[in-house]
């Protein structure tokens, strides 16, 4: 598992996802730890190093 830190696209603070870096490309939708909102992320591992990491809001 791999922990990658980012900025939450409703509330600003700092939070992190576990991502699965055996897994060369997924996108999933987990809630923001501080705020609760939807944020969906997409990952892409190359060798299990990751490459690429994007989030978008969902609204509500």
């Amino acid at each position: 598992m791999y922990e990658h830190f980012f900025q939450c696209p409703y509330c600003w603070e700092e939070i992190s996802f576990l991502l699965d870096s055996s897994v060369p490309q997924q996108t999933y939708v987990e809630d923001c730890e501080v705020c609760c909102n939807p944020i969906k992320a997409t990952a892409k591992f190359n060798n299990q190093e990751l490459v690429f990491f994007d989030v978008k809001e969902l609204g509500q």
